[in-house]
């Protein structure tokens, strides 16, 4: 399943985003805030896209009947799974930055000692899931990719997205950004 339209992928945080993320806020939430990180750090326009859509494959999961359950042990790969539904629609400068921020995360608990204490319960909770740190070969060979620089950026928008009750920007106030780094023949 990819995406064909920005239509298409607001419809589906029209659908699902108010779901629970698996800390304090919603899914609408946690996008909005790391967004809002992003642009107040005058990130790129495709790097703020990325920011809000980091997570929309926890929203394709749960279009799927696939609810969070903090005893799963298994890893669904929502970074690969949210760059994919993209994929064809947004530019990599987009969808690398989310198909990485996993791994980003696993790169910064590897590369600073103090990182790990910082994370959320639920970001450390999948931290386990997905692999724990890098071993020094998997930092080396993260560093050598295309969008890793960014993934690290959008990791710490990401972690820092998660306050309850922080008053954001609306989704429809990135309409016109996500319209202006989507493919033209694709987007509208």
């Amino acid at each position: 399943m990819t995406a064909r339209s920005v239509a298409e992928v607001v419809a589906l945080y029209d659908a699902w985003a108010n779901d629970p993320y698996d800390e304090t806020v919603t899914q609408l939430d946690h996008a909005l805030q790391t967004a809002a990180l992003a642009r107040r750090a005058s990130a790129s326009p495709e790097l703020v896209a990325a920011a809000l859509l980091h997570d929309v494959g926890h929203l394709l999961e749960l279009a799927m009947g696939h609810r969070f359950d903090p005893s799963d042990e298994c890893d669904r790969a929502h970074e690969a799974r949210g760059a994919a539904f993209l994929t064809h629609l947004f530019p990599t400068t987009v969808t690398l930055p989310i198909a990485l921020h996993v791994e980003a995360k696993r790169y910064r608990v590897a590369t600073d000692s103090h990182y790990a204490n910082t994370l959320s319960a639920g970001s450390r909770a999948s931290l386990f899931r997905q692999g724990g740190g890098h071993s020094p070969d998997e930092a080396i060979t993260f560093l050598a990719l295309a969008g890793a620089p960014e993934a690290i950026e959008l990791r710490g928008w990401d972690d820092d997205g998660k306050v309850e009750g922080l008053t954001i920007e609306p989704f429809d106030t990135y309409l016109e950004l996500l319209e202006s780094v989507a493919r033209p023949v694709l987007s509208r």
